[in-house]
């Protein structure tokens, strides 16, 4: 068993719980969603969130947080205690961006397998840091970039890097969200590196994986403070031929909390997919769709129908991960690294309005 300590009980910490265990509407813990692996304990400065009252948490998707029994759940208040109990294998750490890179060096450092919460961290430096700690204590350390674990994106990736559908010719990715007041760790977007870096950073993983790595960026968007609030940005590869694009921001009217999607256009079918939150509802405006050969289908996609379901396949993969002693790519702290490379090189190319090598 893959005993599991999350650090930072927030909305995400709040997701990973929820994506690893079974619990009952009144908050009764009846097991682990996990092959092999579960939560064992926990770390959090709140008092009310360490004896289980976690209902002040709220995101911009998935349910408000819940009143759970913690009676068979260790609980620190203190990561660097929870960091030497040897009846932890794994921590995951679901802390705000910019405490990411201390945290997870002195897990490493204490033997400690990590997975951490995307981005990786704020500054590239860090994440080298980070990598470097890795590979020197022998231990493992997985970015949770949990995109392409949704069905929708998952079968995307697969489409592209396959080849069943002819090369990949252009594609354009969505993601958006309103500033977000449902959550005071995120109202100030200086200590999460920005949208550009919080939010976009999942679509440099995400094209970086299934599209290839960009050789340069051209960006537009909107710096505030030396952060990247909103951003337009052109991919430039070799190949003159293939045009990919994201936008991605902080900037959407209240009441857009989220909102993403792409158009992927292959020599033989062009896959589409537009979803969100918009006015507290959950809205799939274009469901995935596969256009090829004059019709149109709507694919069934696999990944079960929790609300929390993609972070369970990433919890089980990152639980896996432990058991083999090999990090897939998927969780691959080099490939989440270099998203955060590409975040800081947009930011550069807003700034001076010039191509930015990668």
């Amino acid at each position: 068993m893959v005993r599991i300590g999350i650090v930072g009980i927030g909305f995400m910490g709040w997701t990973h719980f929820s994506g690893a265990m079974k619990f009952t509407e009144a908050g009764q813990i009846t097991g682990s969603k996990l092959k092999g692996g579960a939560v064992t304990a926990i770390c959090a400065r709140s008092a009310e969130k360490l004896i289980g009252d976690w209902r002040s948490i709220q995101g911009n998707f998935g349910p408000r947080g819940a009143k759970l029994d913690l009676t068979n759940i260790g609980a620190y208040d203190n990561y660097r205690e929870m960091i030497q109990d040897p009846d932890i294998d794994l921590i995951d750490i679901c802390l705000p961006n910019d405490q990411h890179e201390q945290v997870a060096i002195d897990a490493l450092e204490a033997g400690k397998h990590v997975v951490v919460e995307k981005p990786i961290a704020l500054d590239p430096k860090s994440a080298d840091r980070m990598v470097a700690t890795a590979k020197r204590t022998g231990r493992l350390l997985m970015v949770a970039q949990v995109l392409p674990f949704f069905p929708e994106f998952k079968f995307a990736a697969e489409a592209i890097v396959s080849g069943k559908h002819g090369k990949l010719r252009a594609a354009h990715f969505r993601r958006v969200i309103s500033p977000p007041k449902w959550s005071g760790d995120m109202s100030d977007f200086r200590k999460l590196g920005g949208w550009g870096i919080d939010l976009h950073i999942h679509d440099n993983h995400f094209i970086s994986l299934a599209c290839g790595a960009p050789q340069q960026v051209f960006s537009r968007g909107i710096l505030e403070d030396g952060c990247v609030n909103h951003v337009h940005t052109q991919y430039v590869y070799d190949d003159a031929s293939l045009a990919v694009s994201a936008v991605s921001g902080g900037i959407a009217a209240e009441g857009l909390a989220f909102a993403s999607g792409f158009e992927i256009f292959m020599e033989k079918a062009t896959l589409m997919y537009s979803a969100g939150t918009v006015a507290g509802k959950w809205c799939a405006d274009r469901p995935l769709t596969v256009v090829e050969n004059g019709k149109a289908r709507q694919p069934k996609l696999k990944g079960g129908s929790d609300w929390c379901a993609a972070f369970t396949a990433e919890l089980q993969l990152a639980v896996d991960a432990v058991k083999s002693g090999q990090v897939p790519k998927l969780l691959s702290g080099e490939l989440a690294r270099d998203a955060l490379k590409m975040c800081h090189a947009e930011a550069r190319s807003i700034a001076t309005g010039k191509l930015v090598r990668v």
